[in-house]
């Protein structure tokens, strides 16, 4: 995998479980993963935050991989989630899914002691992290939920490792989505927000890694086929059906709106694992409804 080679549409496959016992369910994952290779997807993403990465023993960590590398074929990307609390331990995570096939690592921020992180630590982290990883590392920066933002600075420090091959930036902020761009150019960089795909794209994105498209994976693609096409107006119009499902559904809902809205469109959704709490019928009305207005639920129009 180099900076170059990797882009496209990937999809940071929720993780399901089972709804009596909330284990591991492997069948719908397989059945999930192999819907979004079928319409088309460049890649699929493991264990991140849409996948309840947190949520996971480290024995199911190493089932989802294995799963996943048997079914994305070998011209698709197979990235994996590997972010802990300590270098060391991602340092294994990473050891560990490149021996299981993984073709890159996405590496957030560690988080429990991040007010007590300065920029200098986080350097280190991550330079030995990419120093000792067998496969190409991605940085995740995804403050939502680790509340430890990755500076632009930061990236600018570790542009030049050779092992670092890219960012995905959550942080849904274009400004700062343009200073990564900046301060490391050569690097590829994956919007992580659908409701700014295309105007990341716009802005020199190689892809997206968006959660929205575990529902609206058709319409994510779209949008990305449109712009590469040289079709502004497709492309705009499918961004204005994606981002107020992705608003809702993401932004608003988190991991069990997701969950939610796959259910709704026929998808392996299911329970999330506690203590996160599956939606009620007022909010799965909402998300119904959302889905039928951007055409994405039959029923409704398509704008």
């Amino acid at each position: 995998m180099t900076a170059q080679g990797v882009q496209g549409l990937l999809v940071p496959v929720t993780t399901p479980f089972d709804v009596t016992t909330g284990d591991l369910a492997i069948g719908p994952l397989e059945d999930h993963a192999r819907a979004c290779l079928a319409a088309g997807v460049h890649g699929i993403v493991a264990a991140g935050s849409t996948g309840e990465a947190a949520m996971l023993s480290e024995p199911e960590f190493a089932d989802i991989v294995r799963c996943l590398r048997e079914i994305v074929p070998g011209d698709r990307t197979l990235v994996v989630g590997t972010g802990r609390e300590s270098t060391r331990a991602t340092v294994v995570a990473c050891r560990m899914v490149a021996e299981l096939g993984a073709d890159a690592v996405l590496v957030r921020a560690p988080s429990y002691y991040g007010s007590s992180l300065a920029s200098a630590a986080l350097e280190r982290h991550f330079r030995d992290v990419a120093d000792a990883s067998p496969v190409p590392v991605l940085l995740y920066n995804m403050p939502k939920y680790t509340h430890v933002a990755l500076p632009p600075d930061l990236i600018a420090a570790l542009a030049t490792h050779p092992n670092i091959a890219g960012a995905k930036d959550s942080s849904a902020d274009l400004k700062n989505f343009t200073a990564y761009r900046a301060a490391a150019p050569q690097w590829a960089h994956f919007m992580g927000s659908g409701s700014h795909f295309l105007a990341a794209l716009e802005l020199g994105a190689v892809g997206g890694i968006l959660a929205v498209a575990n529902v609206a994976t058709e319409l994510a693609l779209e949008a990305w086929r449109c712009w590469r096409a040289g079709d502004p107006h497709g492309a705009a119009a499918a961004q204005d059906r994606l981002t107020p499902i992705n608003k809702l559904i993401v932004g608003e809902l988190g991991v069990p709106g997701v969950k939610a809205a796959m259910d709704a469109v026929g998808r392996p959704g299911g329970p999330v694992r506690p203590p996160l709490a599956t939606l009620g019928a007022s909010e799965r009305d909402r998300i119904g409804a959302a889905l039928r207005s951007a055409g994405v639920l039959a029923g409704a129009p398509s704008g």
